[in-house]
């Protein structure tokens, strides 16, 4: 890598690097590549950092997204805390190297020759840079976060799903599509013999029905709820909208979720066809809700994961702890399997006994060792979930 430039953003330390690729990433001849690091505000070499890869919009680089953080209000959702590392990524400068997975901008000429499983040189070019920079920087590894907006959406959403072994989350605001996710994580289509990924990141999203580019997203919500993959949804008549404020005024829930605060290392629940889910707009045009959610409400805690025991502290989202013009519910019932789990390790179809407050049961692993739960009922006062085998 090449240090271009170093300088100050915001009060904080940012550097800018170009570096050629590499023959392993894919692509058809040599090109040049640049990326930016802004650096924690209180940076100290001896402590370690969460890092934010940043995707940018179709309508932006990376020098501009740069900008867009100098102003409140300009994609809001590239300003990331002041106690983290920020990696901007670009995919302008070189022709045909999108977020789309390589493939043409439109999506309704899909390139064809670019679905499936198999990575395209620009993802292998973004994962090699978080690699690097985890390598070079001190970065907490147990919480890299994949953001954008837009085609950045699109793009954090089908580079970071399929990487459970690097991202803790994904937030995803206004994505361009999921047809990239979608074919990277076999969503819709069958998975090709022996092919498998990591538990996915925990994804939130939040688009709009209106918005024309939020095409396609039922694939998104479909998919994740048929491989019970975990995304905690929210909608609304905003557009193709990059304000918080703006979006706020149409869905004041879109940050109930701390994305930021997940770690990696840390188990974490799946919920599916709860009680609260409102009507989805992609699922059910006519019926659905003009603002809404899908496991919106749903917050956890872990306790405890040891090789006989695992402990969750599970409640809803209270108005006490989320100021909204919704009023929230007092419970819902799910059903719940439970990912990346260290330590509680299950055998395929093994039983374990589960407690939840005053009520449990017996159940099983799913046949790929996840714990799993039929309509269990969560309230905004918070319960420990206890398994045991």
């Amino acid at each position: 890598m090449n240090v271009q430039n170093h300088a100050m953003i915001c009060g904080k330390r940012i550097a800018f690097y170009s570096h050629p690729s590499k023959a392993e990433w894919g692509y058809e001849k040599e090109q040049y590549d640049s990326f930016a690091l802004i650096y924690p505000r209180d940076y100290d070499e001896t402590k370690k950092y969460p890092l934010d890869v940043i995707f940018h919009s179709a309508g932006h680089d990376l020098y501009s997204t740069v900008w867009c953080i100098t102003e409140k209000g300009n994609h809001d959702i590239y300003h990331s805390p002041d106690d983290m590392f920020s990696l901007i990524l670009d995919c302008r400068a070189n022709k045909n190297d999108w977020w789309w997975g390589g493939c043409d901008i439109s999506l309704d000429t899909y390139d064809e020759t670019k679905r499936g499983v198999e990575l395209q040189p620009v993802e292998n070019r973004c994962i090699a840079t978080v690699n690097w920079v985890m390598d070079n920087f001190p970065v907490d590894r147990d919480r890299v976060y994949a953001v954008g907006n837009s085609m950045g959406g699109s793009g954090c959403i089908g580079v970071g799903l399929r990487h459970g072994d690097i991202f803790a989350a994904i937030k995803a605001n206004v994505p361009a599509g999921a047809r990239h996710a979608a074919d990277r994580c076999c969503l819709d289509t069958e998975a090709p013999e022996g092919f498998t990924i990591p538990d996915p990141p925990i994804l939130v999203d939040y688009s709009s029905q209106i918005d024309s580019w939020s095409k396609g997203h039922d694939v998104l919500y479909t998919g994740m709820r048929n491989k019970r993959y975990a995304i905690h949804g929210f909608w609304g008549l905003y557009g193709h909208q990059n304000n918080n404020d703006l979006i706020a005024e149409h869905n004041d829930l879109i940050h109930s979720i701390p994305a930021r605060e997940f770690r990696k290392c840390d188990a974490y629940p799946v919920f599916t066809d709860a009680t609260t889910d409102d009507i989805n707009p992609w699922l059910d045009e006519k019926n659905g809700a003009d603002s809404g959610q899908v496991n919106g409400y749903f917050h956890w805690e872990v306790i405890a994961d040891t090789a006989e025991t695992l402990e969750m502290k599970l409640w809803l989202l209270s108005n006490d702890q989320w100021q909204t013009r919704v009023t929230l519910p007092a419970e819902s019932t799910a059903d719940l399997l439970i990912r990346r789990i260290q330590n509680f390790k299950l055998g395929a179809g093994e039983e374990f006994k589960w407690t939840l407050g005053d009520k449990g049961g017996t159940s099983k692993a799913d046949s790929t060792g996840h714990p799993s739960i039929d309509r269990i009922t969560v309230t905004q006062a918070p319960q420990i979930l206890k398994l045991t085998k």
